[in-house]
C-alpha cells in the first residue's frame, strides 16, 4: 500500500510540474527579452520607460559597456553600468508619479544628446542622456542628473 501511495504522489508531482512548464511555453526562461534599439529614438524611448515606468525588459541591453552615471547633488555620486542596471532591476514595475518631457539637444548619425525632465510635485530632475550607435544598436553611454 505504501508503494502505491508513493507512486501516485510521484505521478502527481510529475503531472503538476509538466503542466507548470507547459504554461510558461517552450524556452520561456531560456530566451532573453530583446528590445528594438535600432534607432536613437527607440533607445531614448526605452530609457525613459526603464527609468520612469519600471520597465525591466532589455535593461542590460540598453546600456553601453562603459556607461557612467553622474548625479549632481549635495553629495555628488558616480555610478557604473552594473550599479545602475542592478538598481533599475529592483525598481521593476514601479512607476514614478511625475510628468516627463524629452528634448533632443544634438543628434548625428552616430550619437544623440537628449534632455529628459521629470517634474515631480516638489522638485524637478533633469537627466542629460548621451546615446551612441554601437554596431546596429543604440546604447545609453552617459547620464548626468541634477535636481532643483
Amino acid at each position: 500500500m505504501k508503494v502505491l501511495v508513493k507512486t501516485l504522489a510521484a505521478a502527481a508531482l510529475i503531472a503538476v510540474s509538466t503542466f507548470a512548464m507547459a504554461a510558461e511555453g517552450p524556452g520561456a526562461k531560456a530566451t532573453k527579452e530583446n528590445v528594438n534599439l535600432s534607432t536613437a529614438d527607440f533607445a531614448l524611448e526605452h530609457y525613459v520607460a526603464v527609468t520612469t515606468e519600471g520597465e525591466s525588459a532589455g535593461v542590460e541591453q540598453l546600456f553601453a559597456a562603459d556607461f557612467n552615471q553622474k548625479i549632481q547633488a549635495t553629495n555628488a555620486q558616480n555610478n557604473n553600468r552594473s550599479e545602475v542596471v542592478k538598481s533599475l532591476k529592483k525598481q521593476k514595475g514601479e512607476k514614478l508619479n511625475c510628468t516627463v518631457c524629452t528634448a533632443i539637444i544634438e543628434e548625428s548619425a552616430d550619437y544623440m544628446v537628449a534632455k529628459v525632465t521629470l517634474k515631480f510635485e516638489n522638485f524637478t530632475k533633469t537627466d542629460l542622456v548621451t546615446l551612441e550607435r554601437v554596431g546596429n544598436d543604440w546604447k545609453v553611454s552617459k547620464s548626468i542628473n541634477s535636481y532643483k
